[in-house]
């Protein structure tokens, strides 16, 4: 009896030593990268979704693990803290979206020069705003006024004749780029296609804010009521309330367009279960851009000290690969500019009241 005890006892003992050693065996993730939020959340349909789209795709791709904060507020502290409580808890690769971060980035990227940071529009600096790019970091920006030109090229061949407004969120550099390259785009449209689109400098609005969706709704719902045909939207949350105004008058049969920004957000303007109200969208390539920073630190490339443009010559920028609410005429025309641009044959300026060369 003895005997037989003795046996299992090995037994079991042999089971727990295969299992642990399995489990010692078992490939652990070769990065930690982790991703703090502005304002918004990761399905915002913007800047944060873009860029975790990225990290998701590093993930499923490169076998990385990755975790995202979303602060409490949106102060420098409250951003640090979140960056602080990523590299605690072992993430020494951090991705963070929008210029909120510069201060945050200068203070983190000298305090964990161990870790890497990835800032997406925008510059680390001390609130001086003197540019400091740690060697630890990486500052990305994107050619909004390419992105721009080639969705307001594609707006202006597809509504032909009327008129079109813009509504932007905060005042600043992107969103006004945004504007400027979409103008651009139209008055290119106009000179080059015969098309006839106005568009008013009431028309024309910054609200003010990324996350007041009733603010974006109101204000699409005035250009509307003025006849405004289509309504290009780089504002975040206020876009997503004018899609909303746009989809509840598709709803009621009217025919209105939203032109979407930084993401494909054409699924967003779907109101009757098949049909969107987003014409199409102007687009930059933030998970691409996320997504290359990390397999280029996977690969020892990581460019620390560097700012990177991502652009039309690298495919940074532009409008989805697919766009139901465009013509096959259209689309062929717009690829025709987008290879210019490409080329270098246009040049489109990234300021205001400067037209295309």
């Amino acid at each position: 009896m003895k005997g037989k005890i003795l046996l299992v006892a090995l037994l079991v003992a042999a089971v727990l030593f295969v299992g642990c050693t399995k489990k010692a065996e078992q490939p652990t993730a070769s990065l930690k990268v982790g991703m703090v939020t502005d304002a918004g959340t990761i399905d915002d349909k913007s800047f944060n979704q873009g860029t975790w789209e990225g990290i998701v795709r590093a993930a499923n791709e490169l076998k990385i693990e990755n975790k995202y904060l979303k602060p409490t507020g949106t102060t420098v502290s409250d951003y640090v803290k979140e960056i602080s409580n990523l590299y605690d808890a072992g993430y020494r690769f951090i991705v963070t979206p929008g210029f909120k971060f510069e201060t945050a980035i200068f203070e983190a990227q000298t305090k964990y020069t161990d870790a890497k940071f990835v800032l997406i529009d925008g510059t680390p600096h001390a609130g001086d705003y003197k540019s400091v790019v740690g060697p630890n970091t990486v500052s990305i920006f994107f050619a909004e006024h390419e992105s721009g030109f080639i969705a307001g090229v594609a707006a202006a061949l597809q509504i032909k004749e009327g008129e079109m407004g813009f509504i932007g969120g905060m005042e600043i550099p992107p969103v006004q780029k945004f504007n400027w390259g979409f103008q651009q785009g139209v008055a290119y449209a106009n000179q080059n296609y015969g098309t006839n689109i106005v568009m008013k400098p009431e028309n024309v609005v910054y609200q003010g804010s990324f996350d007041n969706v009733a603010a974006g709704q109101q204000l699409a719902a005035k250009m509307f009521d003025k006849g405004v045909q289509a309504i290009f939207c780089a504002a975040g949350g206020v876009g997503v309330g004018a899609i909303n105004e746009a989809k509840a008058r598709a709803t009621a049969g009217k025919k209105v367009w939203i032109i979407g920004v930084d993401v494909d957000q054409y699924a967003e303007g779907i109101y009757d279960g098949t049909n969107s109200i987003i014409l199409t969208s102007a687009m930059k390539r933030i998970d691409v851009a996320a997504f290359d920073m990390i397999k280029a630190e996977l690969e020892g490339k990581f460019p620390g000290g560097q700012t990177l443009i991502f652009d039309a010559k690298n495919d940074g920028v532009g409008i989805p690969a697919n766009n139901p609410n465009l013509s096959p005429e259209v689309v062929a025309k717009v690829n025709e500019v987008f290879a210019k641009l490409k080329a270098g044959e246009i040049t489109v300026s990234d300021q205001q009241g400067n037209l295309i060369k």
